[in-house]
């Protein structure tokens, strides 16, 4: 029990050694106790599982057990996204447990508790299931458990918040890359239901995922690259494990980043849709966004690194688009939780709003912006936990990095430095499951990042 955990999205853990069946048996009874407590038996669960090895077996187990409890538990048919059943509490006013860990390697699985607005669980919820690991909770009497198909319900959503008449004029050659993931049977199926062509790729779920990872990154995304490049007049999009973050390739056979994506969505959206509103962004992403909605007159709101926060603010301030650096994201309207199959739909409409190519609409964006912003990583790798609070500390008083002048400093989430050329800042946040910094950089200057990274180093 010691090792279960919930961090920013859920616990995971290696089945069969951490991931077992006592300690989802434990899981599932702090779930169960939490909705208890908060709203009583007469609360529908709704269980949902990604392609990975045990996850229907395990949602099985998890189903029946609260159905001991009491309650009237709705269990997947089939594989399903994440975003499908967060959709589906919201839609059920029911509380949803999903078996997946997203984009991590196969050995892996998580459970992820999504309450009934849809959106990841708070610091506060997951507390409260971390406390609920140590308490009894007895069956209260015989729920039941039933099969059921979610996609439907979102599918009919939607159609509600996506032009698909429009997506049909566009003249592009659309390749889907299936990655053996949970986007199979709905983000094909979608295009299918509104006969839009389009070719394919790994179209078949696979526990190990191919021998990758299931991760919508340049490095596993070779195949859809070339495939990309060889096939004249076309984009590529793909999603990750459990399909709540996308991938994109334009036509040059480039990976679009997220920040890309995300400023051209804002635009869009304003511009194409006429929605009203806020931009969210973590910490961690890129200045890009600020420009663009600054361009727009739209106000920014940033939150801490991670889509709960970001979550949180979008249910809060009802945003045009809430998103993060590392490809996720929803829109006004949707849930706040990350759909990267809304995600690589509203590209599609934005490119046929536009009648342009994806090249074309990130040349228009940089355009708009007049700069261009350059991104980095480093992870630093610590002996102990305890050399975590220093060194944040020596980074809070820091008035330079080298030749670079600290302008600001915000300390949501770790510390980040804001410097006086207003267009660099580096953030140093620590990882919330080992004793690792990572440490993100941006500048506007290529010369810039490196000589910011070297000075770190």
């Amino acid at each position: 029990m010691e090792n279960i955990k919930f961090g920013t999205d859920g616990w995971r853990a290696v089945v069969g050694k951490d991931f077992n069946k006592e300690n989802v048996q434990t899981v599932t009874k702090a779930i169960g106790k939490y909705v208890f407590d908060n709203f009583g038996t007469h609360k529908k669960i709704i269980v949902g599982f990604d392609p990975r090895n045990m996850a229907e077996e395990f949602a099985l187990q998890t189903a029946n057990q609260l159905a001991g409890y009491g309650f009237n538990v709705l269990l997947s048919d089939k594989v399903i996204p994440t975003p499908v059943l967060a959709y589906s509490a919201k839609y059920l006013n029911a509380c949803a447990v999903m078996f997946t860990a997203s984009h991590n390697p196969p050995e892996y699985l998580g459970i992820k508790f999504i309450p009934d607005y849809a959106g990841p669980a708070t610091s506060e919820i997951t507390d409260e299931l971390m406390i609920n690991l140590h308490i009894p909770f007895r069956e209260t009497g015989r729920g039941s458990v039933e099969r059921y198909n979610f996609r439907p319900d979102y599918f009919n959503h939607i159609e509600k918040l996506i032009d698909f008449e429009r997506i049909k004029t566009l003249d592009k050659n659309i390749i889907f890359d299936g990655l053996y993931a949970a986007s199979i049977g709905y983000f094909d199926k979608i295009l299918d239901t509104y006969g839009i062509k389009y070719d394919s790729l790994h179209m078949f779920h696979d526990i190990n995922f191919g021998g990758g990872m299931p991760e919508p990154k340049p490095k596993y995304l070779k195949e859809l690259i070339e495939k990309v490049k060889t096939t004249p007049n076309s984009v590529g999009l793909a999603n990750d494990g459990d399909s709540d973050r996308f991938g994109v390739i334009n036509e040059h056979g480039e990976y679009v980043s997220p920040n890309e994506i995300i400023a051209i969505l804002l635009i869009h959206l304003t511009k194409n849709k006429g929605l009203k509103g806020a931009l969210v962004k973590t910490v961690g992403a890129s200045l890009l966004l600020n420009k663009t909605a600054e361009k727009l007159g739209v106000e920014v709101i940033e939150t801490a690194v991670g889509f709960k926060h970001v979550g949180e603010a979008m249910r809060k301030y009802n945003p045009v688009i809430g998103g993060e650096e590392s490809g996720g994201l929803s829109i006004q309207g949707h849930i706040p939780e990350k759909d990267g199959i809304l995600a690589n739909l509203l590209i599609l409409e934005a490119m046929a709003y536009e009648n342009k190519s994806l090249v074309e609409l990130q040349k228009d964006l940089y355009d708009f912006v007049g700069c261009k912003f350059y991104n980095d990583r480093i992870d630093r790798r610590l002996e102990n936990f305890d050399e975590i609070k220093p060194l944040l500390e020596e980074y809070k008083n820091k008035t330079y990095i080298g030749g670079f002048k600290v302008k600001n400093i915000d300390t949501k989430d770790g510390v980040k430095l804001y410097f006086d050329d207003n267009s660099s800042w580096m953030l140093v946040r620590p990882s919330g499951t080992e004793p690792l910094l990572r440490i993100y950089f941006e500048s506007d200057s290529f010369a810039k990042l490196e000589e910011l990274k070297k000075q770190i180093k």
